[in-house]
């Protein structure tokens, strides 16, 4: 901890410099928005860029032990108001054991100014006073007026600098999506020591906490690094309180380097000693339930796990499991005549496939929790390593029905996915079941949402009971089914005609690998389009390699051995850990200001429960699609009940807000607010009436368009 004399004298060196330093300054300071034009009620993010010269530096928010933080005095027209001071994660600096925290080069501060309802028309002056201190080897004050010119119109329009902003949105620090851990130690002297953990999860090294100021306590910059390695960070920081009272909360920014040497950094509010982490389960009640679960009774578990089967049987005609169904009816026709003994193991097999799958399923929600993380129906699809193996499995099967390599008793590892698809032995029927487990979690069909929302805060054996029972609905009919044989009758006899089949339900398969790729590129970021198609031609390559030079071939074995081998670890090493850095994707950041997910479809806005808040305590009705691109349910209600022009003219006519959750990867607050409605998934939709009294109405899974503007209509009353 620096002590005061220190403080006075770094304090007093700016004022120093500016007596003996020229006068121009090396800082440069203009204001950007992300709108030309902007409508009454719309939001519009302004950011101050200081564009500073090379070793030049300015001030985060905490100037650390020399340094002051950028100001900015806004000068709005009436009927603008401007909201916090967003700021990117700064950079530690250190000089003769002096810390700060600073901007080089560039940095865009950004402010969110709000355009009031009912501002008239025509052309707005934006105006704001900057001061800030400007550093190489000496500081000097610097100062500015920057102006920017606005229209309200009746119809936004972006400006040239909306991308930039946007991408220095995403450089502001989210809230922290995994648990934070704060305790005291004992006091030493003056000062105590403040201990924090976190689990950012793998991939991330170099830890860090930088704190924000606060008048009523100081946090000490060097920073004591207990546990760096693996997932598990574990810091020891130093805290002075300016008044002998240390506080309740510590807020500040948790930092760290991902394994390419890229900066992460998270928001955390820290409530040392009393605090829970972020995703924490809630303290139990007296009869030992959780806080926020619903009560176990015996009439209650019945009925819901009743659900939860039909939810798992309905899941057999949604779009997520389609070729899945295709590939079992080539195996019916196969068995069709087949010994009915066989048939029926083929069946129970099969199932056990799918209860194995959501029996794994179960423990790693149950690891989850355990693990104090949001647990949701689907994670493993916000995981975009799962996604890219997903995608390289179902293109392979699609290969193998194509008939680009067959199956051999003697078949290793390349044939292991695509062999298991058209065996029709025990080990494909198991195959079966697994791949439509695997495919399933995207979709959410009728009764599954309600089920699975109530099961997942449970203890452990219920989560498991209620995805045991799921699995039961899923490969019901085709036990059912095999468990009769003579149900098999209306399929035709074997013949060539199957050849043609099995070719023909590649397609679906190929239709599946299409859209995981879409996910896959989704998760990989921006740019990873040509690698991660071009990983996936080699691997086709590989395997055709396979079923032409190894299995048809009667000599050179070897040599087609060798060329599959240099395919698969080049495609692996060059691109995927090479290039994509598939293991480490890029993180996740909310969308913010207009977003429009279809072409002159609804204009909606980032949720958040400020935004919802804020919204009705103007009075206005809210629509709330909580939603992923890997959720396909999601999808195919967008395109049939929410982004259409009646309900698009029905927001309009009501005057209501439309806020959009469409996060890859959702953190313990959204998963929160899902469980909070009964759902341990997406797709949620709420529509909250326009009295702020009145609680929103949970709309069902799947949609219909009378659905959705009969709701708005009764939340417009």
């Amino acid at each position: 901890m620096m002590d005061m004399r220190w403080r006075r004298f770094w304090a007093a060196l700016p004022l120093l410099a500016a007596a003996a330093a020229p006068a121009a300054s090396q800082t440069k300071a203009s204001l950007k928005l992300d709108l030309a034009a902007a409508r009454p009620g719309d939001t519009v993010m302004a950011a101050l860029r200081l564009e500073m010269k090379d070793g030049w530096h300015t001030y985060w928010r905490n100037g650390g032990d020399a340094g002051a933080p950028t100001e900015i005095q806004w000068q709005l027209p009436p009927g603008l108001s401007a909201g916090a001071l967003q700021w990117p994660a700064p950079e530690k600096y250190e000089a003769e054991g002096v810390y700060s925290y600073v901007y080089h080069d560039e940095v865009w501060l950004l402010t969110p100014l709000r355009v009031q309802e009912g501002t008239p028309l025509g052309t707005a002056a934006l105006k704001a006073k900057v001061s800030w201190l400007e550093c190489e080897k000496l500081c000097l004050p610097g100062a500015a007026t920057v102006t920017a010119t606005l229209e309200i119109a009746p119809e936004a329009r972006p400006s040239a600098d909306a991308p930039a902003l946007a991408e220095w949105r995403r450089k502001v620090p989210p809230p922290a999506p995994f648990p934070v851990r704060a305790a005291w130690e004992p006091v030493k002297g003056a000062e105590r020591p403040l201990i924090i953990e976190w689990q950012p999860g793998e991939g991330f090294k170099n830890p860090d906490f930088f704190p924000y100021a606060d008048a009523g306590y100081e946090v000490g910059h060097p920073t004591e690094v207990l546990a760096g390695a693996g997932k598990d960070f574990k810091l020891r920081k130093t805290v002075k309180a300016s008044a002998g009272q240390w506080p309740a909360k510590v807020s500040g920014l948790l930092v760290a380097e991902t394994s390419d040497g890229r900066a992460a950094a998270w928001e955390a509010h820290l409530e040392p000693g009393g605090g829970a982490p972020a995703a924490a389960a809630a303290a139990p009640d007296a009869a030992g339930n959780a806080a926020g679960v619903t009560k176990l009774t015996l009439g209650l578990l019945l009925l819901k796990l009743g659900a939860a089967f039909l939810g798992g049987l309905i899941l057999n005609v949604m779009p997520c499991v389609l070729p899945v169904i295709a590939l079992k009816i080539l195996g019916f026709v196969h068995q069709s005549h087949a010994d009915p003994w066989r048939v029926r193991k083929m069946g129970l097999v099969y199932a056990g496939g799918v209860l194995a799958s959501f029996v794994a399923l179960a423990l790693v929600v149950i690891a989850v929790k355990a693990a104090g993380r949001a647990a949701s129906w689907g994670l493993q699809y916000q995981s975009t390593p799962f996604v890219v193996v997903m995608t390289l499995l179902v293109l392979l099967v699609a290969l193998n029905l194509f008939g680009v390599f067959e199956i051999t008793l003697g078949g290793g590892v390349m044939t292991a996915a695509g062999a298991l698809a058209r065996r029709e032995g025990l080990g494909g029927a198991f195959f079966h079941g697994v791949l439509a487990t695997a495919l399933a979690t995207p979709c959410t069909a009728p009764f599954l949402g309600a089920a699975l929302g109530f099961a997942i805060p449970q203890k452990a054996p219920v989560i498991l009971l209620f995805f045991l029972t799921i699995g039961l609905g899923l490969a019901a009919p085709y036990v059912l089914l095999s468990w009769h044989p003579a149900w098999l009758r209306f399929v035709p006899k074997p013949g060539p005609w199957m050849e043609r089949f099995k070719k023909a339900m590649g397609f679906p398969m190929l239709a599946t690998a299409v859209w995981l790729f879409a996910q896959g590129v989704e998760g990989l970021g921006a740019g990873s389009e040509l690698w991660l198609g071009l990983f996936l031609v080699l691997m086709a390559l590989a395997v055709w390699i396979y079923g032409e030079f190894v299995q048809r071939a009667s000599r050179g074995r070897a040599g087609g051995w060798l060329a599959i081998g240099a395919l698969v670890a080049g495609a692996y090493l060059f691109i995927l850990e090479g290039r994509l850095r598939w293991r480490s994707p890029p993180p996740t950041v909310a969308t913010a200001g207009i977003i429009q997910t279809h072409p002159g479809g609804i204009e909606w806005r980032a949720w958040s429960p400020e935004a919802v808040q804020e919204a009705r305590a103007q009075g206005r009705p809210v629509l709330v699609d909580f939603t992923a691109s890997w959720c396909l349910t999601c999808q195919v209600n967008a395109k049939t009940s929410l982004e259409i022009p009646s309900v698009k003219q029905k927001l309009k006519e009501i005057n209501a807000v439309a806020l959009l959750e469409n996060s890859r990867r959702k953190n313990a607050q959204v998963v929160a607010e899902l469980n909070r409605h009964g759902r341990a998934g997406v797709p949620l939709v709420l529509v909250y009436p326009k009295d702020p009294a009145k609680p929103p109405e949970v709309l069902p899974e799947i949609l219909t368009p009378s659905l959705v503007l009969d709701a708005l209509a009764r939340a417009a009353k």
